[in-house]
């Protein structure tokens, strides 16, 4: 139990993170459990954070496997509703110095943001295409399960002067998810994660649960100090990142080389290392493929591998949930995509007998036959 004055916290903030909570999620069994006596249940979480008692409680865990199989933990609803509460209070203390190429957990830096920034840098770097330059790509092996504690906390503390919001911070950060964790592994799909991916393998101290609100804004913060050491230090001016995934370009190929060994130096420092699989230096002229977007001379369009995934899915998903589903994915194909990749689902959308709009924005309902009767 902390010591300090009670907390300043009011019921207005907590309402307001409660709000920010279930934006999106209000359907769910956990949400609607906690609406049912929401006054009593926000004047009880209210009471322990004023005291300075709460804990965050067991977590869930399952595993998806789209893209790849991984494990995703889920806190309990009122915990999220926590984690809400720290980031509306501590994130402004941070995101102001973020750089603009830092992507994820940002409001209004999504893939979309991450691509169209890279694309404005290939274009700067080449002088619109007409001179060559090249390109790193790297990717930081088991990100979120290699996160150290203790030095997670140290960059929170560097900023955060509020004991409560800290000791909120240190409850989050230093919480061994798999403590009574709830698995729910029916289908056996957590048998799919591999070892090194999963927090169940990790020594104490390290690792941070994805699927949490306040996980992906500590990965900001936990990345920060590299993306100055590269705009600041190396002079990289041509660089993105989207939570692990960074590209940075310059024209000389010996330059980008030197660049990742100071990567390398740097997140070594911070118990992190690259994915060398995943780590290369080639002409941008062949295309960049970043955040779901392969971007080439002169056009922009989505990676065929997610195009691919979208059509089968499309051709398998339920008919309830078809609608919804194409028309999320006309909306990633439209901001980057091209023509082509559209067409291919509106055919499918034609195939289930549903209408699609004359300029390919959108799909509607099924298209009922009624067949003619003789007069």
């Amino acid at each position: 139990m902390i010591t300090q004055q009670p907390s300043d916290i009011t019921v207005s903030q907590l309402f307001e993170a409660y709000y920010d909570c279930r934006r999106h999620k209000r359907n769910t069994a956990s949400a609607l459990e906690f609406e049912m006596a929401l006054e009593n249940n926000l004047m009880d979480l209210l009471a322990e954070l004023q005291a300075g008692t709460w804990m965050p409680g067991p977590a869930t865990v399952f595993a998806i496997t789209r893209p790849r199989p991984r494990e995703v933990w889920a806190a309990q609803f009122r915990d999220r509703i926590v984690h809400h509460l720290v980031y509306r209070a501590v994130n402004p203390l941070f995101e102001p110095a973020f750089i603009a190429d830092s992507c994820a957990c940002i409001k209004g830096r999504g893939t979309l943001y991450g691509a169209e920034r890279l694309h404005r840098h290939l274009r700067s770097a080449t002088e619109n295409w007409s001179k060559p330059a090249f390109y790193l790509k790297a990717d930081i092996a088991n990100f979120f399960g290699s996160i150290r504690h203790a030095d997670l906390f140290a960059m929170l503390a560097r900023r955060i002067t509020d004991p409560t919001m800290l000791d909120l911070c240190r409850k989050l950060v230093f919480q061994d998810v798999r403590q009574g964790a709830i698995v729910k592994d029916g289908a056996g799909t957590l048998a799919l994660v591999p070892p090194h991916k999963s927090l169940f393998q990790v020594p104490p101290g390290i690792g941070l649960p994805i699927g949490n609100l306040s996980s992906q804004f500590f990965a900001n913060v936990y990345l920060d100090g590299l993306d100055q050491t590269i705009k600041r230090r190396l002079g990289m001016r041509h660089y993105v990142r989207y939570v692990d995934d960074m590209v940075m370009i310059h024209p000389e190929p010996k330059a980008l080389l030197a660049a990742a060994d100071a990567i390398r130096d740097h997140l070594a420092g911070i118990g992190l290392k690259l994915a060398e699989h995943k780590t290369f230096v080639a002409p941008v002229a062949k295309g960049v493929d970043f955040v779901g977007h392969v971007i080439r001379p002169h056009r922009r369009q989505g990676r065929p591998r997610t195009h691919r995934a979208a059509l089968r899915r499309l051709m398998e998903i339920p008919a309830e949930d078809f609608m919804p589903s194409c028309n999320s994915y006309l909306g990633l194909f439209r901001h980057g995509g091209s023509r082509n990749q559209i067409i291919a689902l509106a055919r499918i959308a034609l195939r289930r007998r549903h209408w699609v709009a004359a300029d390919l924005t959108k799909v509607g309902g099924r298209r009922i036959h009624t067949p003619r009767t003789s007069s």
